[in-house]
């Protein structure tokens, strides 16, 4: 094997495990997933049927991820994110049929504890904050916390907070990429020159 399952973890025939991918204690990879090459699941990670997700893939201890959700690459979720896949489930009802796919955008961090309710798209290196619940869309590089989850600002795909100047430009500290906001969306200067 080329990838690491720690013994109490459990991976079931028909699951797809890349290279260089780290299972660990007490998780459980289920059928019919796909795990990217450099995947990390913490402690009590469930990964159900359909689950994709990318290469270099980080997800924290206690998180559940249910069919419908699919991730790109480089990919963050923090410890006990909530992930849902039916807006009105019922234990007396079957709504199998109606799973909503939620789709996370490459280099996308989700906060421990946030929810993500089902049937949303983030995009690319939005980070959500701790204990947010995503009710709908998120735009590339936004910044969102709270309950429900509101916009509060923009970041880089270092993580750092963005501070445009009255032109729409801002510059990473810690990457040094450039960025311009245009109206509610912000884009990464082609060639990382302003």
């Amino acid at each position: 094997m080329d990838y690491f399952v720690h013994d109490t973890a459990v991976v079931d025939d028909g699951a797809i495990i890349s290279k260089g991918v780290k299972i660990w204690h007490f998780s459980h990879v289920m059928s019919d997933s796909v795990i990217g090459e450099g995947c990390n699941l913490g402690q009590n990670v469930v990964i159900h049927p359909g689950v994709v997700l990318g290469g270099n893939v980080k997800v924290q201890n206690n998180v559940s991820i249910y069919s419908g959700v699919i991730c790109d690459d480089d990919v963050f979720i923090g410890p006990s994110a909530v992930f849902t896949n039916v807006k009105n489930p019922r234990s007396h009802i079957v709504r199998k049929k109606e799973y909503q796919e939620t789709y996370l955008e490459r280099g996308v961090s989700v906060g421990a504890n946030a929810t993500v309710i089902c049937g949303v798209r983030l995009g690319a290196f939005a980070m959500i904050g701790a204990g947010a619940v995503v009710t709908k869309d998120v735009a590339p590089f936004a910044l969102l916390v709270g309950n429900p989850a509101r916009h509060i600002g923009w970041v880089s795909r270092s993580g750092i907070r963005l501070e445009f100047d009255e032109n729409g430009i801002a510059q990473c500290d810690e990457g040094k990429d450039w960025y311009r906001k245009i109206e509610d969306r912000v884009s990464v200067f082609e060639n990382n020159k302003k």
